[in-house]
């Protein structure tokens, strides 16, 4: 009987470290050119993100487990649609733990990321796992978005608010000095039917994150992308 239930503890202790070496390995086959330090720290994103969830529940206790794909995987679909180019300024407007600004931040070091969000002890977690990360190109701030004076290239989400909601928070805070093949404006990751809360906008996208990544968390995902008016 001891050696059975042997066999069966090592046999769920391998599946659990296989599965977290399948769900980094997702990040590594759709971005097959990381560097050796954006490998350790996506591969580090996980521990730090169940550690503090701990202290501060900050990611849905049914998704901390699967933490690369419906969050740091989700988050990088932003890449696929818009790379950023060096010097970038991105602002995530209710980034909550952190999505999907740090790991844009980790893909993107070259680039300047703000991390807001009017909750400070969801700001707390993204701290210590910026300095867990060792990312020195965010920079967060506890407030509400309409407080900011400052002017990004990019501002991304994912969900915070009906689009109109949205663009009222954020107007006037997209630079119209454009460098990129896409024209400065919004990223914003939503799920569902989006045809009744877009229809007021004649000049937006919408990109379906299943032809993107071949996972099923991903057929009704989707990346909006308005662009700032000329």
């Amino acid at each position: 009987m001891a050696y059975f239930l042997c066999i069966k503890f090592n046999q769920e202790f391998d599946f659990r470290i296989f599965e977290k070496k399948i769900n980094l390995k997702e990040i590594q086959n759709y971005f097959p050119d990381l560097t050796e330090n954006q490998t350790l720290q996506f591969n580090k994103i996980a521990d730090l993100y169940k550690d503090w969830n701990q202290k501060i529940n900050v990611v849905s206790r049914k998704d901390i487990d699967e933490i690369y794909t419906r969050h740091v995987l989700h988050a990088l679909a932003i890449a696929k649609i818009n790379p950023f180019l060096p010097e970038t300024e991105i602002l995530d407007v209710g980034t909550g733990g952190g999505f999907p600004g740090i790991p844009l931040a980790i893909l993107f070091p070259e680039c300047k990321f703000t991390l807001v969000d009017s909750i400070g002890k969801k700001i707390k977690v993204v701290d210590e796992v910026v300095e867990g990360l060792g990312l020195t190109n965010v920079t967060t701030i506890n407030d509400r978005v309409e407080n900011i004076d400052a002017q990004f290239e990019f501002i991304v989400s994912r969900a915070v608010a009906a689009m109109q909601t949205f663009t009222h928070w954020v107007k006037g805070k997209i630079s119209s000095t454009n460098r990129h093949e896409r024209r400065n404006g919004i990223l914003y990751l939503k799920g569902g039917d989006l045809s009744e809360e877009l229809a007021a906008y004649t000049n937006v996208e919408v990109f379906n994150l299943e032809e993107l990544f071949n996972l099923s968390f991903f057929e009704t995902k989707k990346l909006v992308y308005l662009p700032r008016k000329k």
